[in-house]
């Protein structure tokens, strides 16, 4: 029997399993079908609307394409751009892939289980598309690579699947924003992603989130990471958003391989957002941290986090803090599990609000107090990211300054 079938027949069983955590949702309540788009030139990709090109700069998203290795762009159900710049690495999107590429079967649903829940079942039965971006070995990226997952018509449930390989000795930087337009209003969104960290590799993951009010947004996805490789997952999410429902795991299966997840995220009056992030350290000198800043202006924001320590002369640690800023709830869940002896694990967790004394002080060296609190809400959400590129660095603090505004 062939792989797909089998895949297919697993995510059959799975149509009406619910997720493990978090809210449920009726799948049948959206449109699964839309108008397949056209394929765009790079001259009319820069050509979009200035309102689109504004929602995707907020996503991360350059139409331009400068200092960016190349571009997967898929809007509602099918690609509309796809191109690479650099010489040993490919973008191919996941259809594509699946028909051509024998060596796509070593990797797909590989991480994640085809029947985790009705969610991946929906992402393997009723398939849209995705990408695969490989670095192929010794292949270091001079820019990033950019993938952005649109959509457009209103109340459709986006079912995409991604592939992630990072070869032997190579390193590979991507920024992936999802954004919806300016008509959509609610929609759903189910994204499956696998990452795979060769040897001696190093792959950053940097994801932002721009989209409508009313949209449910399901991210199911897992790493493998092997000698001496390095993961960083960065996911920032400013935006209001109905229903956010995401827990990736890591699994380091290599002596000193090393996973490091930092999110920032703004809870507005109504979004419930599930996160988190688990990490598996079975191999001696592995390391590994979860960080994470939550700030909640009337949401409902739950943050996990769990390391589960296998080996000797291991490392990790979780960092979770809060800020309350116009009510709603923060309910930060730590977990540390250690197995064996040698295992050296930490965590601290904190949830607040802003000190008035602060204020005060930045009110005397001359802040207005809403400049004030905007400076100690700055401060609050800057997460400095070790090993993270320029380019990327730039587009975060770039995201946290957009949203100062919506923030406040």
């Amino acid at each position: 029997m062939h792989d797909r079938e089998q895949f297919r027949e697993r995510a059959l069983k799975a149509v009406n399993k619910k997720a493990a955590i978090g809210e449920d949702i009726d799948l049948s309540q959206f449109d699964k079908e839309a108008p397949p788009p056209r394929l765009l030139t790079d001259e009319e990709l820069c050509s979009l609307p200035e309102i689109e090109r504004q929602l995707l700069a907020m996503a991360g998203i350059d139409v331009t394409e400068k200092e960016r290795g190349g571009t997967f762009f898929q809007k509602d159900i099918g690609v509309v751009h796809c191109d690479v710049k650099q010489e040993g690495v490919e973008v191919i999107p996941l259809r594509k892939a699946l028909e051509e590429c024998d060596w796509i079967w070593d990797y797909y649903w590989q991480l994640v289980p085809v029947d985790a829940d009705k969610y991946t079942a929906a992402a393997e039965l009723e398939l849209h598309d995705g990408y695969v971006i490989r670095a192929l070995p010794g292949t270091k990226t001079i820019y990033p690579l950019q993938a952005c997952m649109f959509i457009e018509k209103d109340n459709l449930q986006q079912n995409v699947h991604n592939i992630i390989i990072a070869e032997e000795g190579s390193e590979l930087h991507i920024i992936t924003g999802c954004a919806t337009s300016h008509k959509t209003k609610r929609g759903l969104h189910i994204g499956i992603s696998e990452f795979f960290v060769k040897k001696n590799a190093k792959l950053s993951f940097t994801m932002i989130h721009n989209w409508a009010e009313q949209m449910h947004v399901r991210p199911r996805s897992a790493a493998r990471v092997e000698e001496n490789g390095l993961f960083l997952n960065n996911y920032i999410c400013m935006k209001p958003v109905q229903s956010l429902q995401m827990y990736p795991t890591t699994h380091l299966v290599g002596p000193n391989a090393i996973a490091r997840f930092y999110s920032i995220l703004v809870g507005t009056p109504g979004s419930v957002y599930d996160v988190g992030g688990r990490v598996y350290l079975n191999e001696p000198g592995n390391r590994a941290e979860i960080v994470s800043r939550a700030i909640s202006n009337g949401g409902h924001i739950i943050a996990r986090g769990h390391l589960i320590g296998r080996s000797p002369d291991i490392k990790a640690h979780l960092e979770c803090r809060g800020l309350i800023l116009n009510g709603g709830i923060i309910h930060a869940i730590p977990e540390l599990e250690g197995h064996v002896d040698g295992v050296e694990m930490s965590h601290e967790a904190a949830v607040g609000k802003i000190a008035q004394e602060e204020i005060f002080y930045l009110m005397a060296r001359g802040l207005t107090e809403d400049e004030a609190t905007a400076t100690i809400v700055r401060g609050f959400l800057n997460v400095d990211i070790p090993g993270l590129p320029p380019q990327l660095k730039a587009e975060i603090d770039k995201a946290v300054e957009q949203s100062d505004k919506d923030v406040m």
